[in-house]
This record gives C-alpha cells, sequence and structure tokens, in this order.
C-alpha cells in the first residue's frame, strides 16, 4: 500500500467548523472526502466517529498531544 497521507492544514468557515483539508502531498480535500480517505485508511492519524448529533466527524486519533489536533493545525 502506498503511504498514507498526513493533514497538514485546515481551512474553516466562520463558524469554525474544518471545511477543507490541505494533506502531505499539497492536495486539498473536502471535509466529507477527508472522511471518505481516512475510513479507507488513507490518512494517517485520523478517525471517522458518529456524535452525539448522529453525525459523522473526523478527528485526530488520541495521542495524548494537542498540537497536531486538526483544530489546532495551521489554517491555509
Amino acid at each position: 500500500m502506498a503511504d498514507r497521507e498526513q493533514v497538514v492544514g485546515v481551512r474553516k468557515n466562520g463558524d469554525g467548523d474544518i471545511v477543507e483539508l490541505k494533506l502531505s502531498s499539497g492536495q486539498v480535500v473536502g471535509y466529507k472526502e477527508a472522511q471518505q480517505m481516512a475510513k479507507n485508511d488513507q490518512i494517517e492519524n485520523v478517525n471517522v466517529f458518529r456524535g452525539r448529533d448522529g453525525d459523522e466527524h473526523l478527528r485526530s486519533n488520541p495521542d495524548g498531544r494537542e498540537d497536531n489536533n486538526l483544530d489546532n493545525l495551521p489554517g491555509f
């Protein structure tokens, strides 16, 4: 299997929600596409979970660090 991508940046909307993610290859993908890629194990260190709201959400794998949480990644 090819090397998996890493999320290196995020773009947020006016509400502070992540709408696009920038990957280590330079590719920019929408939130829903990133969820599908995570499900397909194409992106490292992220997973998809179903929130209390019933929707699926993307999050970084818990590793005790906050600097690599999706919300804390640099914008682009």
